[in-house]
């Protein structure tokens, strides 16, 4: 064991030192060319004489960029950096510089521990490293969210400073001007570009552009108001400023929500790793059975055993996924694939691969086609419904293929189990002496050579005949006659074992099984994502109470400008509410009509009847009076929404989280134990009676 990692590090070690090589030659000949030599030049003079971490980094980042494998990580984290450093290049690439390295400082001891402990089962050893390639995912969104926390948090002080600026200047641009001043905040790039907007010639132009770029929907929320603030002007209400009272609304709503994340984080910090531990546990937990209970070899070095690992490894990477789906804490988490060209997009571009898709993709105006798009929008996927089915004949097809390979390795398994257990008369609790197990395996190598020369030859003889071939050979010639009889006995025995270890007409079936429940299993977690949505419908409700609350109250606000401010900031929502706001040209009335005969959540029907009274009886200010006059009911009923929202989540990790646990103790370690151990000691106890 030793030697062999020994020889794994040395051969890690030079294939590091080779790829250091060839790196340094490429780099040597880029050297040369006189592009680098002239901005060699430029630089000359200007470059630091110490080591700076930041140089190393944005070196860093250019070598991430350039490495296959690498580069698909490093710009995923671009793509969401640089939404919250707003055209900010240098910090862009130095923070996911930053967050990949650390990614993989953490990641590679991993895996250098998992090929360490898996030498010897190369099936297990690939798909674990395969699952840590998933960790990758999960360190990387969770550096990233902690920025986008930290950046929410800095909001808060943001605007506390812009109040007290507000009443200073009285104008809405100069107030945000001067917060925006202080450039240790990663906000203040963010108020610096309202400001810029706010002052430039089509700010309403530029507004829409912003929206789609804002770090969450507060910003974007303060954005509108102080644009709204700035064309209309500002009222006094009760004594006080309007425009300060949407601040003020805008910042308990984030108030909220940091208390939401800090839960949801707290509760979700620790089941991820909880989740995904039981795969780098299963070969530690074996090696540690088999050694103090020797009877369980069989088991664990068996085909037995290997379809345990496979279920528990599944289970784990299914709880996996669904606990990082469920820990999703509402923060702006921006889709960061590759919506316009992705792997999906390129196969169904493909003349045969467009041809396959389509023969299982549900045509346009089916029953089936309208349920999966809107199944598709009610979970927010930014999959187009070819791109959903070419994932699911894709999965089918590799689940497949993939069943096939297990199957294979586990008659392997079987058939070299055969050939390298040391073959005893009876198994005991303690196991075998080091005597015993070499004479055993003594036995077990003359069975071999027999075994081998049935297996190809003639592996429907029968046992009077190898017992016949026994008496014949050298090995048995002095044998007793009962001696030769047990052991023809067992090679019979161990020939028939591997003769059915060959593809069965069942794995045949069981594939196909695997396969379905590959194709499936996009859908199934489209329905999850769906139903963990549903969860939060209440919490984006009140969302739109505030911001109701903050448009009622302006001069020239109407019932289309809210719907096109609840349609920005609407999630599970958005569908319902954009067709509304497509068909109000046609009838006010009847697109409210329409929106609130396709929602069943009472909350939000009564927020289209709101409007629809708006709309042609009474004013907006009246319509929504009530959520003035109860504000503090509102908050208080926000907070316990969250917090029942936080308990059902939590409940749902847990039982998610920890079954992949609860499997490898009680599925790997404990049914084992019990069930070989009475097996092992009935098979003794008639063993020792028989040899009476």
């Amino acid at each position: 064991m030793s030697n062999q990692i020994l020889y794994l590090i040395i051969g890690i070690s030079l294939v590091l030192f080779l790829a250091i090589v060839v790196a340094y030659v490429i780099i040597s000949k880029k050297a040369n060319k006189s592009d680098y030599k002239r901005i060699q030049k430029l630089q000359k003079g200007t470059k630091e004489s110490k080591f700076s971490l930041e140089i190393l980094l944005q070196k860093l980042y250019v070598t991430y960029a350039r490495t296959p494998g690498l580069k698909r990580y490093i710009l995923k984290l671009r793509r969401r950096l640089e939404i919250i450093n707003l055209e900010d290049e240098y910090n862009t690439r130095k923070t996911a510089s930053k967050i990949l390295t650390r990614t993989l400082l953490i990641l590679l001891p991993v895996v250098f521990a998992t090929i360490s402990i898996t030498n010897k089962n190369p099936l297990l050893m690939v798909i674990l490293l395969l699952f840590e390639l998933f960790m990758v995912d999960t360190l990387i969104d969770g550096s990233v969210d902690k920025l986008d926390n930290k950046i929410l948090k800095e909001q808060l002080d943001f605007f506390s400073e812009i109040r007290h600026a507000y009443h200073e200047f009285n104008m809405v641009e100069e107030a945000i001007y001067q917060v925006s001043q202080d450039d240790e905040r990663s906000v203040s790039a963010q108020g610096e570009k309202i400001y810029e907007i706010l002052i430039s010639d089509d700010p309403e132009m530029e507004l829409e552009k912003y929206y789609d770029v804002a770090p969450n929907s507060y910003l974007k929320e303060f954005a509108g108001v102080s644009y709204l603030t700035k064309e209309f002007g500002d009222r006094k209400i009760d004594g006080s400023s309007l425009y300060l009272k949407n601040v003020n609304n805008i910042t308990q709503e984030m108030q909220l929500e940091i208390l939401k994340r800090d839960k949801l984080n707290y509760v979700f910090q620790s089941l991820s790793f909880i989740a995904i531990a039981p795969v780098l546990l299963l070969e530690p937990l074996k090696q540690w059975a088999v050694s103090n209970f020797a009877f369980t070899d069989s088991w664990y070095n068996g085909k037995e055993g290997m379809v345990v690992q496979i279920i528990i490894l599944i289970i784990a990477f299914v709880s996996y996924i669904l606990t990082r789906k469920l820990k999703d804490n509402g923060s702006t988490n921006m889709n960061t694939k590759n919506t316009e060209n992705p792997w999906q997009k390129k196969i169904y571009d493909k003349k045969i691969g467009k041809k396959i898709v389509d023969m299982f993709l549900p045509k346009q105006g089916t029953k089936e086609h309208r349920k999966v798009s809107q199944m598709l929008k009610d979970s927010a996927s930014p999959l187009k419904i070819e791109w959903l089915y070419t994932n699911r004949i894709v999965l089918a097809i590799v689940t497949f293929l993939a069943s096939f390979v297990l199957f294979a390795h586990l008659h392997t398994i079987a058939i070299d189990y055969i050939y390298t257990n040391p073959t005893t008369d009876y198994n005991l609790i303690s196991g075998l002496s080091d005597k015993d197990k070499q004479s055993a395996m003594e036995v077990t190598q003359i069975h071999n050579k027999f075994l081998d020369r049935y297996r190809y030859s003639n592996p429907n003889i029968k046992e009077e005949a190898i017992q016949k071939d026994l008496e014949k050979s050298e090995e048995y010639m002095d044998a007793q006659d009962a001696e030769i009889e047990k052991n023809a006995k067992k090679i019979y025995e161990k020939l028939q074992v591997i003769k059915k270890e060959f593809f069965q007409w069942y794995e045949l079936l069981l594939a196909m099984v695997f396969a379905v429940a590959g194709y499936m299993a996009p859908i199934w977690l489209l329905y999850f994502q769906v139903k963990m949505r549903q969860l939060e419908m209440e919490d984006e409700v009140m969302q739109f109470q505030t911001i109701i609350l903050m448009l009622m109250r302006i001069e020239r606000v109407n019932v289309e400008i809210i719907l096109e401010w609840l349609e920005r900031y609407a999630n599970i929502f958005k569908p319902v509410i954009s067709k509304c706001v497509n068909n109000y040209e046609a009838g006010a009335w009847e697109a409210l009509e329409e929106m609130k005969n396709e929602v069943s959540f009472m909350q939000f029907i009564r927020i289209a009847e709101s409007l629809q009274a708006a709309v042609e009886k009474i004013p907006i200010r009246d319509a929504f009076d009530e959520l003035d006059s109860e504000r503090d009911y509102y908050q208080e009923k926000r907070k316990e929404s969250n917090d029942r929202l936080i308990k059902k989540k939590a409940m749902i990790g847990k039982v998610i989280g920890f079954a992949p646990m609860v499997c490898l103790f009680v599925g790997y370690l404990i049914i084992p134990l019990v069930f070989i151990g009475f097996q092992s000691m009935s098979g003794s106890m008639t063993s020792l009676k028989a040899n009476k």
